[in-house]
């Protein structure tokens, strides 16, 4: 048997070689294999940290106090939930309370540190819009604490915010004014854009739920006692006793000081927003601010208490010793601290669902959408991207603390027991402690109040405004239309009008000025008030009760001659010349071969006339045999037809509207003299009058437009409506435009008149009592507008027209007189053929009678005749 061997060196070492590799490749196997089981079950011991940034004021107390209890709650999660494998890492930025360093903030979380989520703190209006927008941008949710609901910021879907219902707040704010008979309330609130945002919601309910506001007053922190006082002072002096206070606590407390010097105390009631009395923590008053702070009630985020909340707001306490804020005076752990908790055990359960591998594929926001758990501030639910509190605890501060008299549940209703959902709820509040000690409730005032009122004094439109003063007793009395509209507005309101004269001419710039500054003295302006941005910066304004914007007057055209007016003169005189021009070349070119355009020299001439003529109506009777006179006329009839229509149409709109020729530079204007608004217009680009001219009264308007003084009046309607409602038969309005705001009433800024004027303003035009009103006044005419039909037809607008008929008839002509030049050419030839051939005739018979005298007489006699007659022929 022969043995098996390898002959060849090199197989062998080839062989040799890929053993080699195969046992490596083996092992290494193995040894990936072991390290694999390894870092499994260090997996296992080891948990995942997640980066989460905090963004917050540090130097504030609600920065603190957030900051502790979000280290707090996280450290409590975890040793509940050991096992969970993975691990929130909290990453604080210090914001200083500046927007622009919270984006800056963001920023750097996102791109150092990289965290997956963001939590803002206390964040102003701006400031959860920049972070919202940066989460937006890099899809990582920011949850917002205690800020601002506004429309705005639905449009971001990775913002979610934990804040109180402010519409559940608004109606329990409202029904709380009801319970007590009150109708009428004073608005305080604090001049910053956080703040006037978040109370918006509640303004439009109160006005919803006829809760009027009578005043509304703003504050900020760098006012001066004096200042304080001395707005508090106006809104007393309007008799008002109910006041609703939305502001942070350093504002709150000033004001409450500045009140109880004014003696606002007894006798008044003062009810702070939930947001509001979420920011108090008692770190920024005395023993003063608290006293004067008695009897106040406000509306707080509903907390329930539990055993939980109790031990963690223990340990929280003594977490703060550690964290070296103890020295601030922080006394109980706030609205926002509570929030943060469980906003902080939202988190850690929604990062433990994304990370579980093979159970959830959701991402992060959608777990924290999802999450539901009893939490601290109650059963946490997120809806919609809100974490709502929408009940509240109604308390009353009393010395140094507080006492609970009711709650407001989420369904509408009052309450003296605990919000328990199995509960029945008596519907009445505990026995309130108002300001000064009394249980009982204090009540509006029931006196009239007085109004002081300038009114304007010119009577140059005394349809408008008429003032006169009792020479006696020097009572001002004030009539017309803009002190019926007044009277009319004001009337379902608590009010004696007392008017007074403003004795500086029509300069209502002043007028403004002098409300701002005086007062003491006056509460608003009525009159012939244009609405302007400059007189806006120092009042504000009801809403217009009259027409917006400026017209244009014009005298009636009154002249028997007007049916010349559409056409100009050069343009008439041309229409004639052609129609003459067309009956002549008609009547040459069928005059040899048409027996109508035949006759006597007069006979012709009046055909020619009354064919041009007719053409005009298209009543020529004649009927045409050339086909050069049916082409002219066709032309001709054409441009006929565009005259008439244009000129129809031109003249019925100089019998509707009155036509205006204005030249700038010649023409004189009328205007009313010293108005701002009209002046701008007049030298404004649709107009740049050169030559204008002011007058005082709508009898100087009518004398100058019908002695041609001035070519037309530009003023506001108002004005303009009672020259028109004076003389509607010998004036009309060819022109308006919306350019101004019209007319308005003025009052001082922050006055409940304001937005109540406004809206009896807007009933009595929805009503049309406000048309009555100025058709009583104004006749009600209705302004016409003209246009540019009424501008009469001049002859360079149709230059094109007449060249075309012109042209049509100088073809004619040429023809006509190329026929007439070939037709006598014929004619000659004719005659010399017949002259030449009568001459070879006679010299033919000449001859023949030579030869033959007497044989060929008869002939050429008749030969000759015979020729003759083919001559003629």
């Amino acid at each position: 048997m022969k043995r098996f061997t390898f002959q060849n060196p090199i197989l062998v070492s080839f062989l040799l070689v890929l053993l080699l590799l195969f046992i490596s490749n083996c092992l290494a196997s193995s040894q990936n294999d072991d390290v694999n089981k390894d870092s499994g079950s260090e997996y296992d011991r080891v948990p995942v940290q997640v980066p989460v940034g905090l963004v917050l004021d540090l130097g504030s107390v609600e920065g603190k106090i957030v900051r502790s209890s979000v280290s707090l709650a996280l450290s409590d999660f975890y040793t509940v939930h050991s096992d969970y494998k993975t691990r929130l890492s909290l990453s604080v930025r210090n914001s200083h309370g500046e927007p622009l360093l919270a984006l800056a903030s963001g920023v750097d979380l996102l791109q150092t540190v990289g965290v997956e989520a963001i939590i803002i703190v206390g964040s102003s209006f701006l400031e959860t819009k920049l972070l919202a927008e940066l989460g937006e941008k890099a899809r990582v949710p920011v949850v917002s604490l205690n800020s601002p609901i506004s429309s705005s910021l639905s449009r971001y879907s990775h913002l979610i915010q934990a804040t109180h219902d402010s519409s559940s707040e608004a109606k329990g704010i409202t029904a709380f004014i009801h319970e007590f008979g009150w109708n009428s309330v004073s608005l305080v609130y604090e001049d910053e854009d956080d703040w006037r945002e978040s109370m918006q919601l509640m303004v439009d309910h109160f006005h919803e739920n006829e809760v009027r506001i009578r005043s509304k007053v703003g504050f900020t922190s760098s006012f001066t006692d004096e200042l304080i006082m001395d707005r508090l002072g106006m809104v007393k002096g309007l008799g008002m006793t109910v006041f609703v206070v939305h502001s942070s606590e350093l504002v709150a407390t000033h004001l409450f000081q500045c009140a109880e010097k004014l003696g606002m105390g007894e006798g008044f009631a003062w009810i702070l927003t939930a947001k509001t009395m979420n920011s108090f923590h008692g770190s920024t008053g005395d023993d003063f601010s608290r006293e004067v702070m008695e009897g106040v009630v406000g509306f707080k985020s509903y907390i329930p208490m539990s055993k939980e909340l109790q031990n963690f707001t223990s340990r929280w306490r003594k977490s703060l010793h550690r964290d070296e804020v103890a020295g601030l005076e922080i006394t109980r752990l706030s609205i926002s601290g509570v929030w943060a908790h469980d906003i902080a055990w939202a988190l850690a359960r929604a990062v433990e669902v994304t990370r579980m591998v093979n159970v959830s594929s959701s991402t992060l926001l959608e777990a924290i959408k999802e999450s539901r758990f009893k939490g601290l501030s109650g059963d946490l639910q997120i809806k919609d991207k809100y974490f709502l509190s929408d009940k509240f605890e109604i308390v009353n501060l009393i010395g140094s603390g507080e006492r609970r008299v009711g709650f407001w549940n989420s369904n509408g209703s009052f309450s003296n027991r605990r919000l328990l959902s199995s509960s029945t709820h008596n519907n009445k509040l505990q026995t309130i402690i108002w300001p000064g000690g009394s249980a009982q409730s204090p009540n509006e005032r029931s006196t009239r109040k007085k109004l002081r009122v300038l009114v304007t004094s010119s009577n140059r439109f005394p349809r408008l405004v008429k003032v006169t003063t009792d020479p006696t007793t020097k009572i001002v009395t004030a009539e017309g239309f803009c002190i019926d509209v007044f009277k009319a507005s004001i009337n379902p309101f608590n009010y004696d009008v007392e008017f007074i004269l403003w004795r500086n001419g029509s300069n209502y710039d002043k007028l403004a000025h002098a409300l701002y500054n005086q007062r003491d003295k006056y509460d608003a302006a009525v009159g012939d008030i244009t609405i302007t941005s400059n007189r806006l910066k120092n009042v504000e304004f009801t809403m217009a009760f009259t027409e917006l914007g400026l017209g244009i007057v014009a005298p009636k055209e009154r002249s028997m001659w007007v049916f010349f007016q559409p056409l100009t003169r050069d343009l008439w005189i041309t229409s004639a010349a052609f129609f003459v021009l067309t009956g002549v070349i008609v009547w040459l070119i069928e005059r040899p071969v048409n027996k109508e355009f035949q006759g006597s020299w007069p006979q012709q001439i009046g055909v020619i006339f009354w064919f041009g003529f007719s053409t005009l109506v298209y009543a020529h009777r004649e009927k045409l045999k050339h086909n050069l006179s049916r082409f002219v006329v066709t032309v001709w009839v054409f441009a006929v037809l565009i005259l008439t229509t244009s000129y129809t149409a031109t003249l019925t709109s100089m019998m509707t509207v009155q036509q205006i020729r204005f030249n700038s530079n010649k023409d004189f204007v009328g205007h009313l003299s010293g108005s701002i608004i009209a002046n701008a217009s007049l030298t404004g680009p649709r107009l740049r009058a050169t030559n204008t001219k002011g007058l005082n009264t709508s009898q100087d308007y009518a004398e100058a437009l019908l002695n041609k003084t001035v070519a037309f009046i530009v003023d506001e309607l108002p004005y303009l409506n009672v020259l028109l409602g004076e003389k509607p038969a010998q004036f009309l309005m060819v022109k308006s435009q919306c350019t101004t705001n019209g007319f308005g009433f003025m009052f001082q800024k922050g006055h409940e008149l304001v937005h109540n004027v406004s809206t009896e303003i807007a009933k009595l035009r929805t009503e049309g009592k406000l048309g009555e009103i100025e058709k009583g006044w104004f006749e009600n005419q209705l302004p016409y507008t003209a246009d540019d039909t009424s501008n009469p037809i001049t002859l360079y607008r149709f230059r094109g027209l007449f060249m075309i008929t012109g042209l049509s008839s100088a073809f004619a002509l040429a023809v006509l007189v190329i026929l007439w030049l070939r037709d006598g050419w014929k004619d000659l030839v004719n005659s010399v053929n017949i002259f030449i051939s009568g001459r070879f005739v006679h010299f033919k018979i000449l001859f023949a009678r030579t030869i033959h005298p007497t044989l060929l007489d008869d002939h050429i006699g008749e030969s000759a005749v015979q020729m003759a007659q083919g001559n003629r022929q």
